[in-house]
């Protein structure tokens, strides 16, 4: 736990619950007001609170876990999948179709509905936090097909950035690939993502979306992951990427390793025809569809 001269020995409590994987921060404040953690057999509804290591936390009635090394794994998330662990209007949820052996994770953002491609996981909700900070200011990058023929000029607004219904959207970049029929495949990176940012901003420039596959996120890249398919990176390229300390750089193999892979590096070509299905070694990974979690 850090100390600081200014403040009280410890961590807020809601960081210890989110870096031990029970929540994000915001989810773990929550369930504090919900009553549903207790501090030295005290329940507390205050996220205000550092506690130690010596500290004992339960979360509804359960010792909290010492917290497991940070782990990441891309998911190449299909179509028709809402980004929540329940949906109101009982939709399929991602959680639905990821591996049975795969532990608790957290999505790191979200793609709507009908949006596709790479989707970070992620057992540490400090890594959530952190990646999805603007401040993190990591590209981010989609193929995206339209319907229309789209010139340089039509694209221009929204490469200097627009205002749509009062949201300012900052510079995107925005590249034409090619003319298909009625549709035209685009390259889109920015850095900033809103509530259905791209096609907001290709409405107000006049074309529709059809298609929107995220192919980047950082660092990080879809390749030839099948839809369905989850794979998780090496401890070594998380760390180096996070700026994490971790000893161990083998990664955690799963139970069931056709389910989930390790991958050090992925590399995206980008063609539009297969989306998402750049160049990869190694056999195709199965999809092990998730019936419940």
């Amino acid at each position: 736990m850090t100390q600081s001269s200014s403040s009280p020995p410890g961590d807020r409590i809601a960081k210890v619950l989110a870096r031990a994987g029970v929540a994000s921060r915001r989810e773990a404040e929550r369930m504090i007001e919900a009553g549903r953690v207790s501090v030295n057999g005290t329940k507390i509804d205050r996220a205000a609170l550092n506690v130690t290591e010596s500290d004992k936390i339960t979360v509804d009635g359960k010792p909290l876990n010492a917290p497991e090394p940070a782990r990441l794994w891309l998911y190449h998330k299909p179509a028709g999948l809402v980004t929540t662990t329940r949906d109101e209007q009982g939709r399929p949820t991602i959680y639905d179709d990821l591996p049975e052996d795969l532990p608790r994770v957290m999505s790191v953002g979200r793609l709507d509905l009908n949006s596709e491609g790479l989707l970070l996981l992620t057992n540490d909700g400090a890594v959530k936090r952190q990646l999805e900070l603007p401040s993190t200011g990591w590209l981010r990058k989609y193929r995206v097909r339209v319907n229309g023929r789209p010139t340089d000029d039509t694209l221009e607004p929204l490469r200097k950035g627009l205002n749509v219904d009062g949201d300012r959207f900052l510079p995107m970049t925005v590249t034409i690939d090619r003319q298909q029929g009625a549709n035209a495949w685009l390259t889109v990176g920015l850095r900033e993502g809103k509530n259905r940012e791209i096609r907001r901003a290709m409405e107000d420039v006049g074309l529709s979306v059809n298609r929107l596959i995220r192919i980047s996120y950082g660092p990080f890249q879809l390749g030839q992951l099948k839809p369905g398919a989850v794979e998780e990176l090496r401890r070594r390229v998380v760390r180096d990427q996070l700026g994490l300390d971790h000893a161990d750089d083998s990664g955690n193999a799963q139970k069931k390793p056709k389910a989930v892979r390790h991958s050090s590096t992925r590399r995206a070509t980008g063609k539009p025809e297969t989306e998402g299905a750049s160049t990869r070694t190694g056999a195709p990974q199965k999809n092990r569809p998730r019936k419940t979690r």
